[in-house]
């Protein structure tokens, strides 16, 4: 059994929200089958190369 400790809080950073085709989304994402990249301004579309239908918004670069 999971003490209080032990428990996976979901605001972790390595934790990945997926978004779907045809969601309305601004920003830079890629596909989470083949890792193509866009940049959007309104829906994220199907992906062109494998037809995948959930994306990954793109992680901020984390200063040094």
């Amino acid at each position: 059994m999971l003490d209080e400790t032990d428990k996976v809080a979901p605001e972790r950073a390595d934790y990945v929200e997926f978004v779907t085709t045809g969601a309305p989304a601004t920003g830079a994402f890629h596909c989470s089958a083949c890792g193509y990249g866009v940049t959007v301004q309104s829906t994220l579309p199907q992906c062109p190369m494998c037809n995948g239908t959930t994306w990954e918004r793109e992680r901020e670069a984390q200063p040094h």
